[in-house]
C-alpha cells in the first residue's frame, strides 16, 4: 500500500468517525509498529484536538510521531519527528491544532482532512 493510499485511509477513518485525527493517523500506519491497530487506538485516544481541546500540536501530528518512535525504535526519533514536525508546519501553515482550525476568509488554515493526510505524507 502506498503512502498516498494511506493517508487516504486515514482521512475515511476520521470521516466515518471512528477515531480522532490522532487515532486516524495511527491506524493508517499501524502495519509500520509490532503493536495491534486496536493498541495504537488507545494509546492515540487523549491526543486528538490537540490535546487540551485545540490548544496543543495537532493530533494528527502526534499520531505520525507516535509511529515514528515505534518503527524507528526510538533510534533516531527526535531528529526524525523534528523533520515530519517542519514538513508539516511548511505543507499546512502552523502545527497547533489552534492556529490550524483559525478561521480566517471564511475557512480554516488547514482543515482537519489534510492535517491527517499530511500527517501521513510527512
Amino acid at each position: 500500500m502506498t503512502f498516498e493510499e494511506r493517508a487516504e485511509n486515514a482521512v475515511l477513518f476520521k470521516k466515518d468517525g471512528k477515531g480522532n485525527c490522532c487515532q486516524a493517523v495511527t491506524a493508517a500506519l499501524a502495519d509500520l509498529t509490532e503493536l495491534s491497530e486496536e493498541n495504537l487506538h488507545q494509546i492515540a485516544a487523549g491526543f486528538g484536538g490537540g490535546m487540551g481541546t485545540m490548544e496543543a500540536t495537532c493530533g494528527a501530528l502526534v499520531g505520525a510521531g507516535i509511529v515514528a518512535g515505534l518503527a524507528t525504535r526510538g533510534e533516531s526519533t527526535k531528529t526524525y519527528t523534528r523533520q515530519m514536525l517542519r514538513a508539516f508546519k511548511e505543507k499546512c501553515g502552523a502545527v497547533t491544532c489552534r492556529e490550524l482550525k483559525a478561521v480566517t476568509d471564511g475557512k480554516p488554515l488547514c482543515p482537519c482532512d489534510e492535517c491527517v493526510r499530511s500527517a501521513v505524507l510527512v
